[in-house]
């Protein structure tokens, strides 16, 4: 799984122009990794949300204590953690200065 981060940025939003390109380099990416017969699922996540602490309490908002957020994930096919880590090579959020935390996926029977 590769999990995509990002600051939050004050950054003015995107124009429609720009939103377009954006998507068209992700859609080029993930097509990449598909096209390898590699790529499993993918989805973008939102804004809203809530966290639930072990004693019970419920805070707004899917914020963790640093300035990064979580945009989004995809699961892919891979060897090992190193044929994950190819394949994250060109992933568009490294192009806006983000990361990609690349990490296993327990299978539990």
């Amino acid at each position: 799984m590769m999990i995509f981060r990002n600051e939050q940025s004050n950054q003015p939003k995107p124009s429609p122009e720009q939103m377009q390109a954006m998507i068209q380099q992700w859609q080029d990416w993930i097509g990449g990794i598909a096209a390898q017969g590699k790529f499993v699922s993918t989805n973008a996540l939102g804004y809203e949300g809530q966290t639930v602490n072990a004693n019970g309490v419920v805070s707004d908002g899917p914020y963790a204590e640093v300035k990064e957020i979580v945009g989004g994930y995809i699961i892919v096919k891979a060897e090992d953690l190193s044929g994950a880590v190819q394949l994250s090579e060109g992933c568009p959020t490294l192009l806006m200065g983000g990361k990609v935390e690349v990490r296993d996926v327990m299978v539990i029977n």
